[in-house]
């Protein structure tokens, strides 16, 4: 059987595929693909055993990143939580990853990283398990009321409630105006946390390629950003993407309040489910607060072919080293970072 590679921006079957198959995420939507393009500069490309012309059955999307800093690779996703292979065939699917380890050895790609939600099994014998993540999603299908008592009283509930008496401002949208607002709370965010922010090319890019798949919620108080939030939409799915705040008003509930109205509207939209993301194992914060929600936590296997990639254990100093840098860093300087930087780390 032969293995195609497609445009999966241009050819209109790859949007038809990703609306009628269920494991398919906002993540491999044209739309997010080409705001990974625009921004990035990444190729992307889907691999399929349908012939040219013929319905499209099946595909595995990724990215090619080229980079003199890191080094060329294929990646499905860069920026993306995870991205399932949209395949129902067994053997298609090892065909498809067969042809990607021959891609990978004949083109002199670094390696091939894959993030599914299932586990490959004996259909990626090629790939080697490379990190492992929690992934954290709420059940969105019971009523609003049985919802808000599931969550954790004193992480969420009273936060929202909290919110609600200090009367916070509320806005939602996808204007330049409150991409701008959202990406001063970011960069404080990630100075924060010693990182240098996306770019801000990014927010721009996913506003016009998205649509209304896409929206900024921001909370305020005095005309002053406290919390800001960046939720995508795919059929019956709402994706927490970007979560960012100001830490002098924390107190005053922010992000608990949009997240619960995110819920409101993904519950008024008849939606299922909200993927809360990624998270690291030892970011137990952050696991114990999406769990507050009363999200069910599963494991997120990222894999690489060749298999051995494992990871560079002088990566954990030069990160040590790197965020010390950056908290250091005059704003300017750290977003011009980010727009030198990011492109090489997907």
């Amino acid at each position: 059987m032969t293995v195609y590679q497609i445009d999966p921006i241009h050819d209109a079957r790859w949007a038809g595929l990703v609306h009628r198959h269920p494991r398919a995420s906002i993540f491999h939507t044209p739309g997010w693909l080409n705001a990974l393009r625009l921004t990035y500069g990444y190729e992307p490309v889907a691999y399929t055993t349908s012939a040219p012309h013929a319905d499209l059955t099946n595909g595995l999307v990724c990215c090619r990143i080229r980079s003199a800093l890191t080094g060329n690779r294929i990646v499905s996703l860069p920026f993306s939580d995870h991205c399932e292979a949209l395949v129902d065939d067994a053997e298609d699917l090892a065909l498809l990853l067969r042809s990607l380890e021959g891609e990978c050895e004949s083109g002199g790609w670094r390696y091939v990283e894959m993030r599914p939600v299932s586990p490959l099994g004996e259909r990626g014998a090629g790939f080697g398990r490379h990190r492992v993540f929690y992934l954290h999603k709420v059940d969105l299908r019971p009523q609003l009321s049985e919802l808000f008592r599931s969550f954790a009283k004193t992480g969420c509930q009273q936060k929202i409630r909290r919110a609600e008496r200090m009367q916070l401002t509320y806005e939602e949208g996808r204007s330049e105006s409150i991409v701008k607002r959202f990406y001063g709370l970011l960069l404080r965010t990630r100075r924060r946390q010693h990182l240098p922010p996306q770019p801000i090319e990014w927010f721009r890019n996913l506003m016009s390629c998205l649509g209304e798949k896409v929206k900024i919620r921001m909370a305020s108080t005095d005309g002053v950003p406290i919390a800001g939030l960046l939720t995508l939409v795919h059929t019956k799915s709402i994706v927490d993407k970007y979560g960012c705040s100001d830490e002098r008003f924390h107190s005053l509930g922010g992000i608990p309040l949009l997240l619960w109205k995110a819920i409101q509207e993904a519950k008024e939209a008849g939606l299922s489910e909200f993927d809360l993301g990624r998270s690291d194992p030892d970011g137990h914060g952050l696991i114990n607060f999406k769990e507050g929600w009363h999200a069910t936590r599963s494991t997120l296997t990222y894999y690489r072919c060749p298999r051995g990639q494992s990871v560079d254990p002088a990566e954990g100093w030069k990160m040590r080293v790197a965020h010390r840098v950056f908290a250091r860093l005059p704003d300017p300087v750290l977003t011009t970072a980010g727009n030198l930087l990011y492109r090489h780390i997907g």
